[in-house]
């Protein structure tokens, strides 16, 4: 898939892995000033000369490619003594960056405030434009994919367009599913009209949402931040509102996803998948086989995990069960720590400085230069991520900063994403994006240094104990939740190819997958089925969820390496994410001795989780 019709697919680089795990912060006065970016790197104001000339340049660039190079690309390959090939392909780039920057800049500025009106039409006006530019495109990895195998490796020996082997190696495995150019065309003309339609749907009807808890009405954030109150009422109050809400609107979500997974259904058949979730696979360049040994694995651990764990909490509750609200609740009589801006900031910064100076480099140009957007606003896209933009330009983060430890965490993963992307940027608009498995790598293990360096810190037991308990509950959050939510997925996707479904099969199917993940020391009480409606995974990214598990197990054992041996780990680590998209998974664990096709990798990364709540247990005593 060419750089700019993956980011015309999604809305984001990544979305929030459990949006209910983020904390009730303190007020502005304990935050301080939080950041909000700019995005004028890349346009002014969307009103902006500036954008509507690149707009239009960009669209006639486009036609121009395709008038100049359709139907030639065989004749090219063929001149070795041409530069024909080499030079449509940076064409071809140049002009793939530059709507990259354009719907880069529509969507950050859309995600904002996804309730502004003014917003949102920009954003779709944006959106059509550059899907009719694609368009124009569209034929360009078509036509290399029908090029003969013998002759598009002669083309690749020896001469300037070796340099982009990784890409056309890369984009001739999406070969056997392609279709031919008109129905190809109109998968894309009508993606505007189906599949991002009905992403905006979902994206503007959760920011309209509001849940009343005391005579108060709160947006989904805030109250989804009530779960996390010391107080158990609190929490109460927070769950009861958020299924209240969503058990009103539960038909419009039914049908969004019921849509959603038919238009999948339609795509895969005709593109040839045989399992519903290999298309996924297929764009994060990992096999199935390999995907399904994690599941397995992961599967087969809930007991040792999550059953176990939960079981641990709610004893120091007192109780025989936990309520599905006091799931991620802070452990009893430790009084939460708020952490103001400057010492998130600080905090992170220095664990990444500790492993690496030029990681943490380039991390604080995000606070320096206006890169990362933190307060929680109204109509704001809830969750955080890190969006790549393009490489000519730079990633911006976007938070929902609200000073609890988890929000730290949540800095550490996004930037994380965001030093990934830098260090890629150099491989081009072609080849920097990363596959979502391995782009996961980078910001869990920027969430794991943070995670190390304040547990060293740590010598009070009292303390101690809760920072390992959170730790803990992210790892179960990151693991156990997220292959819970593909088995959901799954499910949802293989019952809808019998037929639509109602929103309480729907609600049966996410209950039976959360019984079995969380076990039977967690109590799922009425309202918690309807949970799954307000998830954006399943609407803007099917089967993205399980990216989530595979790189925290990935970061464990990388992690694992790290601590038997320091000298020179950390070169080979930003080697890696140097890469970006040029190598395979098994290409990028080669230096470290890893292998995630080896059935016994995942327990390298369940072991670590395992051995933190064998730790937890033994402060007990």
């Amino acid at each position: 898939m060419s750089f700019i019709r993956s980011l015309l697919s999604s809305s984001s680089s990544e979305m929030p892995r459990d949006p209910a795990q983020n904390k009730q912060g303190g007020s502005a006065q304990l935050l301080g000033t939080l950041p909000e970016w700019n995005l004028a790197d890349l346009y002014p104001a969307p009103d902006s000369p500036v954008f509507e000339r690149d707009l239009a340049h960009a669209i006639h660039e486009a036609k121009v490619f395709a008038e100049t190079y359709k139907g030639r690309l065989e004749t090219l390959a063929m001149d070795s003594s041409s530069n024909g090939l080499i030079e449509a392909v940076r064409a071809y780039e140049k002009i793939e960056e530059l709507l990259g920057r354009l719907m880069s800049y529509a969507g950050l500025y859309y995600y904002g405030d996804t309730s502004d009106q003014v917003r949102a039409k920009f954003y779709g006006d944006t959106h059509e434009e550059i899907t009719k530019a694609s368009s124009d495109l569209l034929f360009f990895e078509l036509e290399l994919n029908r090029l003969d195998d013998h002759l598009i490796e002669k083309a690749l020996a020896g001469t300037p367009l070796g340099h982009y082997r990784p890409w056309v190696e890369d984009i001739r495995k999406e070969k056997p599913h392609q279709l031919d150019d008109r129905l190809e065309q109109l998968f894309l003309d009508k993606s505007v009209t189906c599949r991002s339609a009905w992403n905006r749907l979902f994206d503007e009807t959760i920011a309209a949402l509001r849940f009343t808890v005391d005579g108060e009405e709160l947006t989904l954030e805030p109250v989804l931040n009530l779960m996390q109150d010391e107080d158990a009422a609190v929490r109460e109050k927070g769950a009861n509102a958020v299924a209240e809400t969503l058990k009103a609107n539960l038909r419009t979500f039914a049908l969004i996803s019921n849509t959603l997974a038919k238009d999948k259904e339609i795509s895969d058949r005709w593109r040839g998948f045989t399992d519903i979730a290999d298309s996924r696979h297929l764009s994060n360049r990992v096999e199935r086989e390999v995907v399904d040994a994690l599941v397995a694995a992961v599967h087969a651990a809930y007991p040792r995990l999550s059953h176990r764990y939960y079981k641990l909490k709610a004893k120091w509750f007192g109780l025989e069960q936990l309520n599905h609200w006091d799931r991620n609740a802070p452990l009893p009589n430790i009084p939460t720590k708020t952490y103001s801006w400057d010492e998130a900031r600080d905090t992170v910064l220095d664990a990444y400085g500790a492993f690496s100076p030029n990681m943490a480099g380039i991390a604080k140009k995000f606070f320096d230069n206006g890169w990362i957007d933190a307060p929680v606003r109204p109509g704001k896209a809830p969750g955080a991520f890190a969006h790549p933009t393009v490489p000519s330009a730079h990633p911006y983060v976007l938070l929902n900063y609200l000073g609890k430890p988890r929000d730290v965490m949540t800095l550490a993963h996004e930037l994380g994403h965001g030093v990934h992307q830098v260090l890629a940027g150099p491989n081009g608009a072609l080849m920097a994006p990363t596959p979502l498995t391995l782009a996961e790598t980078a910001s869990v293990f920027g969430e794991m240094l943070t995670f190390r360096s304040l547990l060293a810190r740590t010598t009070n037991v009292v303390e101690r104990r809760a920072m390992l308990a959170a730790k803990v509950e992210d790892m179960i959050n990151t693991v156990v939740r997220q292959i819970a939510f593909y088995t959901f997925e799954r499910k949802l996707h293989t019952a809808r190819r019998e037929g639509e479904l109602t929103s309480e099969q729907i609600c049966d199917l996410w209950m039976s997958v959360q019984a079995e993940s969380l076990g039977p020391a967690i109590k799922l009480g009425a309202g918690y089925e309807t949970f799954w409606a307000y998830i954006p995974h399943f609407i803007h990214s099917p089967f993205y969820v399980y990216a989530y598990a595979f790189g925290d197990c990935l970061v464990n054992s990388l992690y694992g390496v790290y601590q038997k041996s320091h000298e020179g780990f950390a070169e080979r680590y930003l080697a890696m994410l140097a890469a970006g998209g040029t190598k395979h998974h098994t290409e990028l664990l080669a230096p470290f001795g890893l292998d995630a096709r080896d059935p016994a990798f995942w327990q390298i990364g369940l072991s670590m989780i395992e051995d933190l709540i064998g730790e937890l247990e033994s402060l007990e005593g």
